[in-house]
């Protein structure tokens, strides 16, 4: 079994000459689910790319994801071991392909289907849809489908590789309140069940990160100013370093917290 899910030791990312993320550390063990939350621009992308091989840090860095070590692995395979769930994923697929169908894609690493699937992939699919409880929407067109039900085939679509670590990336960014809750809840049943990869769950919404997810950083500036378990580091100071501005929060009675500003 491997030590750490992610390892990250003292990294420096620079884009265009501008210094992205700064001096970065962080470690995941398995079994753990961790949110990272920040402000647009706090550098969230470009960690996100970085632990995909995308981006790279200044040469004396150590980046190690699912037990491979970054400049000595295969980062093509890697990838496959990586399911990495983002909204902005929408625009690249069929809006006439039926909703199993850009399920299916996932198999091939397309957004839309390129050849006759096998039983055992059909069937897999299938399992994966039902156990989401999006299965009665298999045959209805992509197009039709609200934004949170989309979102939801695209979980179906990276979970029939089996993958290793699930990445949600700003999953919740684009859908209304209602198709928000019903999304947050999938990802609920899904981090429960026993065979479930890890997740690391990207927000700027502080509201979004439930129970599930018992560990957490925060990066503000391309800096990581908190890490550690939830309780600690959801608080009014550290968000006050993360957005820039007086927040309170109120904890409901489901565990999660609703920043209410101060004027």
């Amino acid at each position: 079994m491997m030590n750490n899910i992610i390892t990250i030791e003292a990294a420096d990312v620079f884009l265009d000459g501008c210094h992205i993320l700064k001096e970065f550390n962080w470690q995941v063990k398995p079994g753990e689910d961790w949110f990272i939350l920040g402000a647009n621009g706090a550098g969230k992308t470009t960690l996100i790319k970085m632990l995909m091989g995308y981006v790279w840090p200044k040469f004396g860095a150590k980046v190690e994801v699912l037990g491979e070590r970054f400049g000595q692995c295969n980062l093509v395979e890697l990838r496959k071991r990586i399911a990495w769930v983002s909204p902005f994923m929408q625009k690249w697929s069929d809006d006439d392909a039926k909703a199993i169908d850009v399920v299916l894609s996932g198999f091939d690493g397309t957004f839309t289907l390129v050849r006759e699937p096998e039983p055992a992939e059909l069937k897999q699919a299938r399992e994966i849809m039902q156990q989401l409880g999006c299965d009665k929407l298999a045959e209805h067109r992509y197009a039709t489908l609200s934004s949170g039900e989309q979102v939801k085939m695209f979980i179906a679509r990276a979970l029939v590789t089996k993958p290793d670590l699930m990445i949600l990336d700003e999953a919740c960014v684009h859908l209304d309140f209602k198709s928000r809750e019903y999304l947050l809840n999938v990802v609920d049943e899904l981090a429960a069940k026993p065979d479930a990869p890890p997740i690391i769950f990207i927000t700027q919404r502080i509201e979004d990160i439930s129970r599930t997810f018992t560990n957490g950083i925060v990066i503000a500036n391309g800096e990581l100013i908190a890490n550690g378990e939830r309780e600690k580091i959801l608080t009014e100071e550290i968000l006050f370093k993360t957005f820039d501005m007086r927040i309170r929060l109120h904890e409901t009675a489901d565990g999660r917290y609703w920043p209410l500003p101060e004027r």
